[in-house]
């Protein structure tokens, strides 16, 4: 166990991880770099260049003659997946922290940088792309001196790119990481941080071994869900699985036992053996909890069942994902899902439709509200159409964040006014170092799920980095917005949102609808209601035959009789006719200016 160092690399998205972990493989020859980013092996990363799941590797690293076993974890950066980075550091003694020369300290540099410290991981902080010609390595040197308190000697300069500093990070991951702590004798204890589903072998559970030893063929329990299995095969993590007939503590590996359905298997549950069983499972694993809810409705209402399937096999590769059913008036039976945030749902969508072959339709993202009836209960409510009766309704609590904003001074006036439109008010700003400021702002969770990121984004031109953590309830003034089409309620296109805002967002969304809804042969009235009041109102114009042409000459009342005849038939057809909606309106709903 002397030999082996466990470690994962976190920083701020686009910082440069992947290109990194690219050189620490080639520098200890475990794989040939043919191309970028090998460990992103997900069409999806390699489109978007960003990495969304964590990838576990084993590199072999000969230092002053001696032979260690070095375990990495590559993690993604965005917010939206710290999830994934939580449950690769509590498989980890140590973790390279990266930040880019360039850019310097962002807000999830220090969101995962305190995740890390809470779990004591030997932190080596890194200064990634010193080779780039706007590097500003000295600068960014006091940011990481001032936000670890290390000494600068202590901070390594390096390059993804062209591979520079990449034996100084090794040294230093052998030097500085204790190897990881535990006993071979002991019962065995081996904490699950990931699960993938193969459709040949069941589901292979990754696990990291606290104590004990797991031979080939051992009888195996999980201890949180009580199921018990045989170990048919266990091994390592290379490039591809690598069998071993023994693995003890310390190391990082996988477990094949043939389980088939995706319930049995929960990431945070330990493994131990069925003879001679631990005391207690590894602890300190948290729950997640999701952020914004969507419905998910299949396409086609016989693919239901498929569906769930699709959602059950991808939660065992993305825990964070969370479904419930839900039926809708509207489109039928479908989940409701949660999700970690906007590109958390964006991804799973996309995922559903490329590896699983499902076309969904995905309703407004909402998030969780707590309301109070006067009787004194409180429900949870994730979906507006669940919302009681507003004469039973005594008041409704809406979530808060406290998000903090790192941005240069140049941008401070416009990105306080986008959050003070946003209802938010500043807890208070800092100064990082030089020019860059620190805002802290509380800000209702509601108004920040749609398009806040991308506003930010594109104000402050890509210099502000944003992180947030929940803040609990408060009271909140809150109307229900209907679309009513026809007259008829349509469920999927209601949203709860602050009642300031919700006669402009019912004028726009009726806007919107008139544009995206097909002509039919009658007129499609689209409202946008507050209980029974009508507060905006668009009329989709219907399509007209010219019945009268082929009335020529005569009295004005045969022309008179066709039209009637026509206004009647309109009449019936307008009453059984009904009006689809299509996909593009729901998501079009989203990007509501």
């Amino acid at each position: 166990m002397n030999y082996i160092r466990n470690f994962c690399i976190i920083a701020h998205i686009d910082h440069g991880k992947s290109t990194l972990a690219d050189r620490l493989l080639e520098r200890t020859n475990t794989i040939a770099i043919t191309e970028g980013q090998m460990l992103d092996d997900m069409d999806l990363e390699r489109e978007r260049g960003i990495t969304i799941k964590s990838h576990a590797i084993q590199m072999a690293y000969n230092l002053d003659g001696q032979d260690y076993e070095l375990n990495l974890i590559d993690t993604p950066g965005h917010v939206d997946f710290s999830y994934e980075v939580s449950r690769s550091i509590a498989a980890c003694e140590g973790a390279l922290l990266v930040v880019d020369a360039t850019q310097g300290v962002q807000a999830q540099t220090i969101s995962n940088l305190y995740m890390a410290i809470e779990q004591d991981l030997e932190i080596i902080p890194v200064i990634n792309k010193i080779d780039m010609p706007n590097a500003m390595p000295e600068e960014v040197e006091d940011e990481i001196v001032e936000l670890l308190g290390c000494s600068p000697d202590e901070i390594i300069r390096a390059s993804g790119k062209t591979g520079e500093g990449v034996d100084d990070i090794l040294r230093a991951v052998v030097e500085r990481v204790s190897p990881p702590v535990g006993d071979r004798e002991a019962p065995l204890q081996a904490l699950i941080f990931d699960s993938v589903f193969n459709s040949f072998r069941g589901i292979i559970a990754y696990f990291k071994i606290v104590n004990g030893t797991i031979r080939k063929g051992d009888k195996v329990k999980f201890f949180n869900t009580g199921m018990e299995y045989t170990a048919d095969e266990v091994g390592v993590l290379k490039m591809d699985m690598v069998a071993r007939n023994e693995m003890g503590a310390g190391e990082v590996g996988y477990i094949i036992s043939g389980i088939k359905d995706a319930k049995e298997v929960k990431v945070g549950d330990t493994i131990t053996h069925v003879a001679r069983p631990c005391a207690e499972s590894i602890s300190g694993f948290q729950e997640v909890k999701p952020m914004v809810f969507a419905g998910v409705y299949p396409i086609d209402p016989t693919d239901y069942e498929n569906l769930r399937a699709s959602l059950e096999k991808l939660q065992l590769n993305d825990a964070s994902l969370t479904f419930m059913p839900e039926s809708s008036v509207a489109l039928g039976f479908g989940f409701r899902c949660g999700f970690l945030g906007l590109l958390h749902m964006e991804i799973v969508q996309e995922r559903l439709d490329r590896e699983f072959n499902m076309d969904v339709i995905t309703t407004v993202p909402n998030v969780s509200y707590m309301v109070y009836d006067k009787q004194g209960g409180v429900k949870e409510v994730h979906n507006p159409s669940g919302l009681p009766e507003p004469t039973v309704i005594e008041h409704i609590e809406e979530p808060y964040i406290r998000a903090s904003i790192i941005t240069t001074s140049t941008y401070i006036g416009s990105i306080m006014k986008l959050c003070l439109d946003k209802r938010g008010e500043l807890i208070k700003q800092e100064f990082v170092s030089g020019n860059r400021v620190e805002l802290h702002f509380m800000l209702p969770l509601g108004e920040i799920v749609i398009d806040f990121y991308d506003k930010l984004k594109s104000i402050s031109k890509g210099y502000a980095s944003f992180d947030y953590h929940l803040a609990g309830y408060r009271p909140s003034h809150l109307a229900k917005v209907d679309i009513l089409l026809n007259g008829e309620p349509v469920d999927a296109l209601s949203t709860l949102t602050h009642h300031d805002n919700a006669v402009a967002l019912g004028r726009r969304m009726c806007e919107k609808l008139k544009e995206l809804i097909p002509r039919q042969q009658f007129d499609i009235a689209i409202q946008a209601a507050i209980g029974a009041k009508i507060i905006a109102r668009e009329t989709v114009k219907q399509v007209r035959k010219d019945v009268t042409a082929k009335c020529y000459g005569g009295d004005v009342s045969r022309k008179r009789k066709l039209l009637e005849k026509q206004k009647r038939g309109k009449k019936r057809m307008k009453q059984i006719g009904n009006v689809e909606v299509p996909q593009k309106a729901f998501l079009a709903v989203l990007k509501l200016e």
